[in-house]
Order: structure tokens, then sequence, then C-alpha cells
């Protein structure tokens, strides 16, 4: 006669502990099992025994033969009840300590993994970079906007689209870079992303070969080098100047380059402007050589005096050699992830396939809000208000380090962007002292990292936006102390 295991079992419940009983009963029941306590081909008590021995509701009981059931420790026989599986091991104890993998990680695996950023760096802590301030009026709107989508939610939006991104959307954005950018485009050309990083990655992948030379800026955004050397790509540093990149020594370096990237209207992170000469220059080298420029506006919304300066890919006219990038995570909010490529005609269907291999699509029903945002004038409003709280936060941050600091950093107040430079003293590691910064709380950006071959300045990046204004005073204070 086979045993009675409702009686044998031992199975204690935690009724006050978060983990649902009937998760109780399932985890018990399989950890028995595969440690053989109830034997292969045992058969286990009815569901209605069971329940009755564990004080618990038959329902539970059947619910968790049946998970057993599927997962395949249990079998079922037809008027003879539950019985266990045959054929069943224990899970191996984990090693008491690390192994080697049996198998090395493959090469790109490794590459990747050493281009890991510190993923502690992205919380709202001052002086922390590119963050947003939360613009109660647009938020209400974008409330209000998305909601509307969802009363009468289009089955357009919720299923798969067009890779290259809403048309509505495209026309938009076309419209508001040719008036305000004067990029020349026509909705065609307009690629939607998932930002500008995205942006990049497809960029390689199109035009890149491995062992591929392409010109960087020195010093240069660490996320594109990143991006260049994940795809194999010779990176040349091309010095930057108060005219910005050097295109004479870029040429002199490296005249076979495939690619130029480039951020000329706000450098990253000297600020500089790259001059009408240096453009010219430049764009002639391209069509020359046959070579492409990846112009990133990362933050031209955000010019603080005067209008927005007119971008490279404007004056490309002959041949469309520069491939534009621009993303409304910072004059939205990054959770967004949405950005744009301004893509040269014959690039188009080698571009669109690049993105449709990477995620499919664009998210439709973020596109159809921002389209409405853009189309019906909340864009632009937007962009005044917020232009006017990052200056007001700008000057907050600057007269607070004049005042408190100003005998120790050298404080360069910007008209465009989202940070300010602080040079440090002579015999000063911007490295170390962001160091000790997280250990006081603080977020600093060390400039001397952006550079390569270069001499690195020594320099903290301090970002401003998306803090308060007491945020940033308490901060400085926190600088002072830990300088």
């Amino acid at each position: 006669m086979s045993p009675d295991w409702s009686e044998l079992l031992d199975l204690p419940l935690d009724r006050a502990s978060a983990v649902p009983v009937f998760r109780q009963i399932y985890l018990g029941l399989r950890r028995l099992i595969l440690a053989g306590a109830i034997p292969p081909g045992a058969r286990l008590p009815p569901s209605r025994r069971m329940a009755e021995k564990l004080g618990v509701s038959r329902t539970s009981v059947v619910g968790v033969y049946e998970q057993l059931l599927a997962e395949g420790y249990v079998t079922g026989r037809v008027g003879a009840g539950t019985f266990v599986a045959e054929g069943l091991r224990e899970p191996p104890e984990p090693a008491p300590s690390p192994q080697p993998p049996r198998h090395p990680l493959p090469a790109p695996a490794l590459r990747l993994a050493a281009l890991l950023p510190d993923l502690t760096q992205f919380g709202p802590a001052p002086f922390n970079t590119g963050r947003c301030g939360m613009d109660a009026r647009s938020l209400e709107t974008w409330r209000v906007l998305t909601a509307r989508h969802m009363r009468r939610p289009d089955p357009a939006l919720l299923g798969y689209t067009d890779p290259r991104g809403n048309p509505r959307l495209r026309e938009a954005v076309a419209r508001y870079l040719r008036t305000s950018r004067a990029v020349h485009c026509e909705p065609e050309q307009i690629l939607i992303l998932s930002g500008t990083q995205q942006g990049m990655d497809l960029v390689m992948k199109v035009l890149l070969e491995p062992g591929d030379a392409a010109w960087v800026e020195d010093p240069c955004y660490p996320a594109l080098l990143g991006a260049l050397r994940a795809a194999g790509a010779r990176v040349v540093p091309v010095p930057v100047d108060g005219a910005g990149l050097d295109v004479g020594q870029g040429i002199a370096a490296a005249p076979d380059a495939r690619l130029a990237y480039v951020t000329p209207s706000h450098q990253a992170p000297m600020g500089v402007v790259l001059s009408m000469a240096r453009r010219l220059e430049l764009l002639a080298w391209a069509r020359e050589t046959g070579a492409w420029i990846i112009e990133d506006d990362y933050d031209s919304e955000f010019r603080y005096a005067g209008r927005p300066l007119a971008s490279l890919q404007g004056i490309d006219r002959e041949e469309g050699r520069v491939i534009y990038l621009g993303s409304f995570s910072k004059v939205l909010f990054p959770g967004l992830r949405l950005g744009y490529a301004v893509v040269p005609k014959p690039l188009l269907p080698a571009f669109t396939a690049a993105r449709y291999l990477a995620d499919r699509q664009p998210p439709g029903l973020m596109e159809a809000v921002v389209a409405d945002f853009l189309e019906e004038g909340h864009f632009s409003a937007h962009l005044r208000r917020m232009r006017a709280e990052y200056r007001s936060a700008r000057d907050v941050l600057a007269e607070a380090l004049s005042a408190r600091l100003g005998n120790r950093l050298g404080i360069e107040v910007p008209d465009q962007g989202m940070q300010i430079m602080a040079r440090l003293p002579a015999g000063e590691s911007d490295a170390a002292l962001a160091a000790r910064g997280a250990a006081a709380g603080l977020i600093l950006r060390p400039a001397s990292t952006y550079f390569l071959a270069a001499p690195p300045v020594q320099a903290l990046m301090l970002g401003f936006t998306g803090h308060s204004a007491q945020a940033l005073r308490n901060g400085v204070e926190a600088l002072r102390a830990i300088l």
C-alpha cells in the first residue's frame, strides 16, 4: 500500500510571509521531489487530503499539482491520481567558490565588457550632467495628449509600424529642423531613433568596416569612442583649438579616414564653435575623399545669447556628406528615448534596414504624442520656459562658484549648454577630485577623461540643469569642503 505522503511530508508554511501560500507549497513539493524525499513513481496525496493537512483551500493544492504537472515534475493517470515523474535529478549544488569558465568568453564580449560605463553615475546628485528639469506645464500637456490617444487608440500605433518612424512625426521634425537649425532636409530623410546613441550605432554598422579610420575630436565624447572601438574602427584623435576641430591635422594624420565625428555648434566638452573656414574645409575634404561626417547636435536648443547656430548639414548641399543626429532626450526627458537622424538619400535604404534589424521600429504611441506636442505648438513654448529656467540655474551656479570658490577654480560661464567648466589649479587632479566628490555625494565629471592624445585639461564639468537652486548651492558648499 502506498504511504500517505500528506502525513510524512515536511511542508512548513509561513502565513506572515510575503511569499504566497500557493508558492510556498509549490516550492516545498518541488524541493522534496528533486531531493528524492518523495521517490519517483510515488503517488501524491489526493488534493482534498493534502489541503486538510496543510490547512489551505483545495483550490490552492489543485493549482500546485497543475503547475507541477505542466513543468513535468509529476504525471497524471486518469482515475488513479498524481504520481512523481521518473528520471528527475536534483540540480547540482553551487560550487563553494567561483570556478574559471570552461570556455573563454568570445573577443567581442570581452571588448564590450571593457567599455561598460560607471553605472553609479546616473543619479540626481549635484552636479550630474545632462539632467532635465520637469516642467509642470509640459508634463500636464503630455498627460492630456497621452490620454487623448488612449481613449480611442489607433490600432496602427499599437502594432508593427514603419521602421523609419511615424510619418506625422517625421514631417514635424523636418519642419522644426528647417526653421530652427537651418537643416536642409525633407521628411523622407528623417529616421526616428531611440536617441543619438542608436544613431551612432547605426552609422558604425552602415559605414564602417573593422580597421577603417575615423576622425574624432580630441577631447571627445566617451560614448562615441566606445561605439567606434566596439565596431573595430581605428580611432584617429584630431586636436581641437579655439576654432574647433583642426581639419588640417586630421588630413595629415589620416587623409583616407572613412568618417569624421564632430560637435560643431558646441564642442563637447570644451564648448568652442567650429569656425566657418573649418566647416568649409571639412566638407571639402569629405566631398573629395568620399568620407562621411557625423554632426552630433546634442544641445543647440539651449543657447542663452542669441539664436541657435546654423547647422553644418545646412551648408552641405552639393553631395550630402553629413549625417545629422539630434534627440528629444535633453529637450524633453531622457526616459522618452526618442531621437532622429537626417540621412543623405543614397544611405536611406541601408540605414532603414539597420534600424529595422536593431529593434524593429520606434514606439508608435510615444511618436504620436511627440508629433502632437510639436504640431500644436507645445514644444516651442516648452523650450522657451526651459531656456529661462536653465539660464537661471546657470547663473545660480556661476554666482555660488564665484563667491565660494572663485579663488580656487577658473569658472567658464557658457552661452550654450547644460554645464559649467570649472578649471582646477595646477597640480590638482580632476579624476582624484571626482573620486572624493563621490564619497561626499557629488557627481563630478572629470574633463581629462575626454582627452586622447592631446594634453588633458584638469577641470570639472558641473551640470546645472535638472537641479534646484538650493541643491546647486549645497553642492558648491560640499565641493568647497573637499577642495
